[in-house]
């Protein structure tokens, strides 16, 4: 068993390693805004004509400055996409699911899986050189896991005032300087960006949420099982938080970048935390 573990961990990390040179490359590609503090755009503000009227200087002001999004097409598309299934499927189960199931037992649910997630956060914050929080994470694990009764409380928080430390491995890409890359909106899932959505591969493979034949420590047996664990995490979150997509859709004039933009500045913020 033992040996096993050890070539697991020696292939994940070997995996590891060849998605973070690959993700140098690629996010080495992608664009940025325009930065108005350069050389470059000074010198072009300073060589304009000065007979401008105080329009033009104001349109030039507050002129919405370009993103490089290749994928534009296909994104505006799938976000209706997600929007549709969201209102149409997602939401009204989700609904049901809610009122079929109390309150609390649907905290505890959602506790329950945040828990097993811990080898994710522990990895990632070890990367992220973050040690205190990875040793908060683990003294959460063992107290939630014993005292919470497999997870399903969260006395580590109630009584010994332990937060959560909510890492994955995008967030250590950006750590260590990988850039974003190009916007993507993935089916179901929603919006993500180059390097996101190829960190979802180690971060499944260190979840016991996903079943990996090889694997000694997965909760399902197959993939369908798989499958139905993610799906009910997923369902057992929207339920929690029922009316704040739409709430936020309130606020959007184009739905598309507006989502984009919220997500690519709530991902920057959690790297920088």
């Amino acid at each position: 068993m033992l040996v096993k573990q050890n070539n697991f961990l020696a292939v994940l990390f070997l995996k590891t390693i060849f998605i973070f040179l690959t993700l140098l490359v690629l996010s080495g590609c992608s664009a940025t805004t325009k930065d108005t503090s350069t050389p470059e755009f000074q010198t072009e503000m300073e060589s304009s004509d000065e007979d401008d009227d105080f329009g033009d200087e104001f349109d030039d002001e507050f002129a919405e400055e370009e993103i490089f999004d290749p994928l534009s097409g296909y994104n505006r598309f799938m976000t209706v996409f997600n929007d549709k299934f969201y209102t149409y499927v997602m939401d009204p189960v989700a609904r049901g699911y809610r009122y079929v199931v109390h309150e609390e037992v649907r905290d505890s649910v959602g506790k329950f899986f945040h828990n097993l997630l811990y080898p994710l956060r522990l990895i990632n914050n070890l990367l992220q050189f973050k040690f205190k929080n990875a040793m908060e994470e683990t003294g959460r694990f063992i107290v939630n896991s014993t005292v919470g009764i497999f997870g399903l409380f969260d006395p580590a928080k109630k009584y010994l005032d332990w937060e959560p430390h909510n890492e994955d491995f995008g967030q250590t890409l950006g750590f260590y300087g990988v850039g974003s890359g190009f916007h993507v909106v993935l089916p179901f899932l929603g919006p993500s960006n180059l390097r996101d959505m190829f960190s979802m591969y180690p971060d499944a493979e260190v979840s016991p949420l996903y079943y990996k034949s090889k694997r000694a420590y997965n909760l399902a047996n197959n993939d369908l099982e798989s499958l139905g664990y993610v799906s009910w995490e997923k369902l057992n979150y929207v339920s929690q938080h029922i009316g704040e997509y739409e709430d936020l859709k309130e606020d959007a004039v184009d739905l598309y970048p507006f989502l984009r933009n919220i997500y690519e500045q709530y991902r920057e913020k959690q790297i920088k935390e």
